[in-house]
């Protein structure tokens, strides 16, 4: 099916500034012309591509054109680059990243990433089991996610696992575990979640007592202040090795198994052949092989 450029163009400035009128304030043309453009598209799909509300949201085949469309738009910034254009940079590149490898070892790479490729970034935070949705839904290029089944125009390659170790703090280990971490105590002991995603402390529940326990939980939606609670004594929960580490040899937190718990890292990106794409995957892969062992 054949879209004009420009109408890729407006889908893709509709969705990311969130609104008709967001859209035609960047292209520098009317709200109406911008209606106009997407119902030519709606009508030559036979379908509705965006839902107006606010923010604006794609429908499912709005998300098979948005992808399109930035793919489009990757292409020509590619080629731009290419040809040493002064406009090589302007089209952005979202991925999704968890919360935890943003707060260890994914700005760094990332940072590395802006270096080598010259390109800019637009990270979208999202739970690594729910993030192939932001790719399938066109609103990322690429992601870190646990998944390895490829989503649908996409590649999977893994690379590497992150380590994941039940800690608190010295003092509420103290309190709730003084015999030990026994399904009695989980029962009991408050648990930290980052959020209603987060299923780690049940892993590692499952782990130890070999049933579903549903202990008191608080929930702390951000790597950081997550950590913090725990130290602070608000509950016991998972933290990667790369976050954990310095606080358990320092006395601030104590483990309260040996064995960590693994979570597969996969990047999965779109299959378009771009330099810059490229380029990114190459660093995340070689800084999560250095981060990750």
């Amino acid at each position: 099916m054949d879209f004009p450029v420009e109408h890729l163009t407006t889908f893709a400035a509709i969705i990311e500034e969130g609104s008709f009128e967001g859209a035609a304030r960047r292209l520098h043309i009317t709200p109406s012309a911008i209606s106009q453009r997407v119902r030519a598209m709606e009508q030559r799909v036979g379908t509705v591509l965006v839902q107006r509300t606010r923010p604006v949201t794609v429908t499912a085949a709005g998300a098979v054109v948005l992808r399109a469309a930035r793919q489009v738009q990757r292409i020509a910034s590619d080629a731009a680059a290419e040809l040493g254009s002064n406009d090589a940079t302007g089209t952005l590149i979202p991925i999704v990243v968890n919360a935890d490898s943003l707060a260890t070892w994914f700005v760094p790479a990332l940072a590395r990433a802006t270096r080598e490729t010259g390109a800019t970034f637009e990270v979208l935070r999202a739970d690594e089991t729910i993030s192939t949705e932001r790719l399938r839904s066109g609103a990322a290029m690429a992601a870190l996610t646990a998944t390895a089944r490829a989503v649908p125009g996409c590649t999977s390659t893994r690379i590497g696992s992150d380590r994941y170790f039940a800690v608190a703090s010295p003092e509420f280990a103290a309190r709730h575990f003084e015999s030990g971490v026994t399904a009695s105590a989980l029962a009991t002991a408050p648990q930290l979640e980052f959020d209603r995603h987060d299923m780690f402390q049940q892993r590692f529940i499952r782990r130890v007592t070999r049933a579903g326990i549903e202990p008191p939980r608080h929930f702390i939606p951000s790597s950081a202040e997550f950590a913090l609670a725990i130290e602070l004594g608000m509950g016991w929960g998972m933290l990667p090795e790369l976050q954990c580490t310095v606080g358990i040899a320092d006395g601030r937190l104590v483990a309260l198994g040996e064995r960590p718990i693994l979570m597969p890292l996969f990047w999965q990106r779109w299959k378009l052949d771009s330099p810059v794409l490229d380029g990114l995957s190459r660093v995340i892969a070689e800084e999560a092989a250095a981060a990750l062992g």
